[in-house]
Protein backbone atom coordinates (compact mmCIF):
# COMPACT_ATOMS: atom_id res chain seq x y z
CA UNK A 1 0.00 0.00 0.00
CA UNK A 2 1.48 3.40 -0.88
CA UNK A 3 0.56 6.12 1.74
CA UNK A 4 1.23 9.76 0.77
CA UNK A 5 0.15 12.88 2.97
CA UNK A 6 -1.29 15.74 1.58
CA UNK A 7 -0.14 18.56 4.30
CA UNK A 8 -0.63 22.65 3.93
CA UNK A 9 -2.99 25.46 6.34
CA UNK A 10 -6.50 26.37 5.73
CA UNK A 11 -7.86 27.16 2.22
CA UNK A 12 -5.09 25.70 0.53
CA UNK A 13 -6.11 23.00 -1.40
CA UNK A 14 -6.02 19.98 0.81
CA UNK A 15 -9.43 18.77 0.14
CA UNK A 16 -9.91 19.42 -3.44
CA UNK A 17 -6.24 18.01 -3.95
CA UNK A 18 -7.37 14.79 -2.24
CA UNK A 19 -11.01 14.28 -3.88
CA UNK A 20 -9.21 14.88 -7.55
CA UNK A 21 -6.73 12.10 -6.63
CA UNK A 22 -9.62 9.53 -5.54
CA UNK A 23 -11.08 9.70 -8.74
CA UNK A 24 -7.65 9.46 -10.61
CA UNK A 25 -6.99 6.14 -8.57
CA UNK A 26 -10.33 5.09 -9.20
CA UNK A 27 -10.27 5.72 -13.28
CA UNK A 28 -7.24 4.06 -12.90
CA UNK A 29 -8.51 0.78 -11.58
CA UNK A 30 -6.86 1.19 -8.08
CA UNK A 31 -9.04 1.19 -4.80
CA UNK A 32 -8.13 3.90 -2.16
CA UNK A 33 -8.88 4.50 1.25
CA UNK A 34 -8.80 8.71 2.87
CA UNK A 35 -8.00 9.28 6.37
CA UNK A 36 -8.68 13.19 7.25
CA UNK A 37 -7.68 15.03 10.51
CA UNK A 38 -10.33 17.83 11.60
CA UNK A 39 -8.25 20.20 12.41
CA UNK A 40 -11.08 22.32 13.22
CA UNK A 41 -11.10 22.25 16.89
CA UNK A 42 -14.46 19.86 18.38
CA UNK A 43 -15.52 16.56 16.82
CA UNK A 44 -16.39 16.41 13.00
CA UNK A 45 -19.84 16.46 11.94
CA UNK A 46 -22.31 13.96 13.67
CA UNK A 47 -24.95 12.21 11.85
CA UNK A 48 -28.67 14.14 12.61
CA UNK A 49 -29.06 14.05 16.50
CA UNK A 50 -32.84 11.54 15.64
CA UNK A 51 -31.08 8.90 14.03
CA UNK A 52 -30.46 5.77 15.81
CA UNK A 53 -26.71 5.80 15.59
CA UNK A 54 -26.62 9.39 17.41
CA UNK A 55 -29.71 8.01 20.01
CA UNK A 56 -27.16 5.81 20.97
CA UNK A 57 -24.14 7.71 21.37
CA UNK A 58 -25.95 10.09 23.12
CA UNK A 59 -27.02 7.91 25.79
CA UNK A 60 -23.02 6.32 26.10
CA UNK A 61 -21.98 3.75 23.49
CA UNK A 62 -18.64 3.64 23.35
CA UNK A 63 -19.00 3.12 19.53
CA UNK A 64 -21.92 2.23 17.11
CA UNK A 65 -21.71 1.08 13.85
CA UNK A 66 -24.78 0.62 11.25
CA UNK A 67 -24.23 -0.97 7.92
CA UNK A 68 -26.87 -1.29 5.15
CA UNK A 69 -27.24 -0.85 1.65
CA UNK A 70 -23.45 -1.32 0.93
CA UNK A 71 -21.62 1.15 3.30
CA UNK A 72 -20.97 1.59 7.07
CA UNK A 73 -20.99 4.05 9.12
CA UNK A 74 -18.91 3.71 12.46
CA UNK A 75 -18.69 6.43 15.07
CA UNK A 76 -15.98 5.86 17.97
CA UNK A 77 -16.47 7.79 21.36
CA UNK A 78 -12.31 8.28 21.97
CA UNK A 79 -9.62 9.43 18.93
CA UNK A 80 -7.17 6.97 18.75
CA UNK A 81 -3.36 7.36 18.03
CA UNK A 82 -2.23 7.66 14.38
CA UNK A 83 -1.28 4.31 13.72
CA UNK A 84 -4.38 3.06 14.78
CA UNK A 85 -6.27 5.58 12.55
CA UNK A 86 -4.46 4.44 9.99
CA UNK A 87 -5.23 0.65 10.55
CA UNK A 88 -8.60 1.38 10.46
CA UNK A 89 -8.68 3.14 7.58
CA UNK A 90 -6.35 0.68 5.07
CA UNK A 91 -8.97 -2.27 6.60
CA UNK A 92 -9.84 -3.03 2.98
CA UNK A 93 -6.27 -3.39 2.07
CA UNK A 94 -5.99 -0.47 -0.36
CA UNK A 95 -3.65 -0.10 -3.13
CA UNK A 96 -3.72 3.57 -1.72
CA UNK A 97 -4.09 5.23 1.54
CA UNK A 98 -4.38 9.62 0.96
CA UNK A 99 -3.59 11.36 4.24
CA UNK A 100 -5.12 14.92 4.47
CA UNK A 101 -2.88 16.68 7.30
CA UNK A 102 -1.55 14.55 10.19
CA UNK A 103 1.68 16.78 9.12
CA UNK A 104 3.79 15.92 12.13
CA UNK A 105 3.44 12.49 11.63
CA UNK A 106 6.05 10.54 9.62
CA UNK A 107 5.49 9.96 5.57
CA UNK A 108 5.80 10.77 2.34
CA UNK A 109 4.49 14.60 2.02
CA UNK A 110 2.77 16.67 -0.88
CA UNK A 111 3.33 20.12 1.40
CA UNK A 112 0.41 23.01 -0.39
CA UNK A 113 1.56 26.19 0.13
CA UNK A 114 -0.40 29.59 0.00
CA UNK A 115 2.22 32.11 0.68
CA UNK A 116 5.96 32.33 1.77
CA UNK A 117 4.80 31.80 5.37
CA UNK A 118 3.50 28.84 5.28
CA UNK A 119 6.75 27.37 3.83
CA UNK A 120 8.48 29.04 6.45
CA UNK A 121 6.47 27.18 9.00
CA UNK A 122 6.40 24.01 6.41
CA UNK A 123 9.98 23.39 5.16
CA UNK A 124 10.97 21.68 8.08
CA UNK A 125 8.61 18.65 7.64
CA UNK A 126 10.25 15.37 6.58
CA UNK A 127 9.50 13.49 4.03
CA UNK A 128 8.77 16.17 1.31
CA UNK A 129 7.84 14.45 -2.51
CA UNK A 130 6.56 17.95 -3.77
CA UNK A 131 5.45 21.32 -3.13
CA UNK A 132 3.10 23.02 -5.22
CA UNK A 133 2.66 26.95 -4.73
CA UNK A 134 5.42 29.70 -4.10
CA UNK A 135 6.63 29.79 -7.80
CA UNK A 136 9.43 32.60 -6.57
CA UNK A 137 10.88 30.30 -4.61
CA UNK A 138 13.41 27.46 -4.98
CA UNK A 139 12.96 23.92 -3.24
CA UNK A 140 15.15 21.15 -2.66
CA UNK A 141 12.26 18.67 -3.93
CA UNK A 142 10.09 18.76 -6.53
CA UNK A 143 8.05 21.79 -6.83
CA UNK A 144 5.61 23.03 -9.11
CA UNK A 145 4.61 26.56 -9.12
CA UNK A 146 0.61 26.45 -9.28
CA UNK A 147 -2.53 24.55 -7.75
CA UNK A 148 -3.33 25.50 -10.91
CA UNK A 149 -1.04 22.73 -13.13
CA UNK A 150 -3.58 20.27 -12.29
CA UNK A 151 -1.97 18.00 -15.46
CA UNK A 152 1.48 17.87 -14.31
CA UNK A 153 -0.03 17.76 -10.71
CA UNK A 154 -1.77 14.79 -11.76
CA UNK A 155 0.82 13.21 -13.57
CA UNK A 156 3.48 13.46 -10.97
CA UNK A 157 1.02 11.76 -8.47
CA UNK A 158 0.73 8.71 -11.46
CA UNK A 159 4.68 8.75 -11.61
CA UNK A 160 4.43 8.28 -7.84
CA UNK A 161 2.43 5.25 -7.08
CA UNK A 162 3.97 3.94 -10.00
CA UNK A 163 1.18 4.34 -12.67
CA UNK A 164 2.88 6.69 -15.06
CA UNK A 165 5.10 6.21 -17.88
CA UNK A 166 3.85 2.96 -18.96
CA UNK A 167 4.54 1.55 -15.40
CA UNK A 168 1.32 -0.61 -14.50
CA UNK A 169 2.53 -1.44 -11.23
CA UNK A 170 2.20 0.21 -7.90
Amino acid sequence: MKTLHVVGYKNSGKTTLVARWVRLLKENGLSVAVLKHHGHGGQPEMPDAGTDTMQFFANGADATLVAGGGAVQFIWNEEPEFDRLKEMASTGNPDVLLIEGYKGEIGDKVILLRNREDWDALQHLPGRQLVIGCPEMTMDCHHIHSRENAAEIDDWFLKWIGKGDGDETI
